[in-house]
């Protein structure tokens, strides 16, 4: 009969729950939740920010166009790259609640074993996408766009692509923690269903 007590915990625990994990790892994970929340702040903050900044851009290019019969030549480009930093942003504050869509419905048929290497696999080929992808084909991009000047606004397209690499680097910290947490029994294989958001 077995004497660790996190064994003992997890067999009376339900099948909805997860463990906190064996006590090894309980340090380092509370180090992680502890960023984590910090960085959702952060994104939260900026996604209304952005998000305000947006509408406040359209507005005044509907009022100026249609109160003043004059279009304001900088609100088009500012509308456009304000949307594209509003969406790398969110999708980057979206994966703190893996929140993306995920077709479940075949890893939960698995056995419990089968979950977690499906979930571990599943956020390590998020991490090898985002690392290609973002990060690295971002930062590229950037780069070669680093001296293409805006007409109508005071920064460059290779200075607002940063945010690519940005939004990247916080993905990956996001699939990390759920990597580790999911290898902690800290958090499940899968995405937990946010009934919430299945009825909006």
């Amino acid at each position: 009969m077995s004497t660790d007590p996190t064994a003992q915990g997890a067999d009376d625990a339900s099948p909805d729950e997860v463990s906190p994990g064996p006590v090894r790892w309980q340090p380092l994970m509370a180090v992680l939740r502890t960023v984590r929340r910090v960085v959702d702040r952060i994104l939260a903050g900026l996604c209304i920010v952005i998000f305000t900044a947006l509408v406040v851009i359209v507005a005044w290019q509907v009022f100026t166009r249609e109160i003043g019969n004059y279009s304001a030549p900088w609100t088009e480009e500012a509308a456009r790259y304000t949307f594209v930093v509003l969406a790398l942003v969110a999708a980057a504050y979206v994966f703190s609640e893996r929140g993306h869509i995920a077709v479940e419905m075949l890893v939960e048929r698995l056995p419990q074993r089968g979950q977690l290497v499906m979930g571990v696999l599943i956020e390590l080929i998020v991490i090898a996408f985002t690392l290609f992808t973002f990060v690295w084909g971002g930062w590229r991009i950037s780069q070669n766009a680093w001296e293409q000047q805006l007409s109508t606004l005071p920064v460059t397209v290779g200075q607002i692509y940063l945010v690519m690499p940005l939004a990247g680097v916080l993905i990956t910290f996001y699939s990390v923690y759920y990597v580790l947490g999911i290898l902690a029994g800290a958090e499940r294989p899968t995405p937990e269903l946010d009934e919430n958001a299945e009825a909006i």
